[in-house]
C-alpha cells in the first residue's frame, strides 16, 4: 500500500507563508475528496480543509480566508496543495494529507512552526 507523503513545512514567523504538498497515486484517489488535518500539540487531529473530485472546496473556520487547498490530477498522481498565508502561531501543528473521510493509513506529516 502506497503511503501518503506530506511536504512544505517549516519554521516560519506570524505572518508569513507555506505551502504543503502530498502526492498520491491517482487511481481511485482522482475520484475521492481529499483534505489536508492539523494536530496540534496535545490535541486531536482536525481537519483543516478539504477538496472533492470536482474542486469544490470547504474550510475550517480557523482557515477561511488565509488558507486554500487545491489539487491537480496529473497522468500518473494527484498533487494536493494547501496555501497558507498570514500564518498565527495557533496553526503550529503536524499536518497531514489523507482522503476527505481520513480512512487511509497516515503519512508522516509535516511540521508547521509558527514563532510569535
Amino acid at each position: 500500500q502506497v503511503q501518503v507523503q506530506e511536504s512544505g513545512g517549516g519554521l516560519v514567523q506570524a505572518g508569513g507563508s507555506l505551502r504543503l504538498s502530498c502526492v498520491v497515486p491517482r487511481g481511485i484517489f482522482s475520484l475521492l475528496s481529499m483534505a489536508w488535518y492539523r494536530q496540534a500539540p496535545g490535541m486531536q487531529r482536525e481537519l483543516v480543509a478539504s477538496i472533492d473530485s470536482g474542486s469544490k472546496t470547504t474550510y475550517a473556520d480557523s482557515g477561511k480566508g488565509r488558507f486554500t487547498i487545491s489539487r491537480q490530477n496529473a497522468k500518473n498522481t494527484v498533487t494536493v496543495h494547501l496555501q497558507m498565508n498570514s500564518l498565527k502561531p495557533e496553526d503550529t501543528g503536524v499536518y497531514y494529507c489523507n482522503t476527505g473521510s481520513g480512512t487511509y493509513p497516515w503519512g508522516q506529516g509535516t511540521q508547521v512552526t509558527v514563532s510569535s
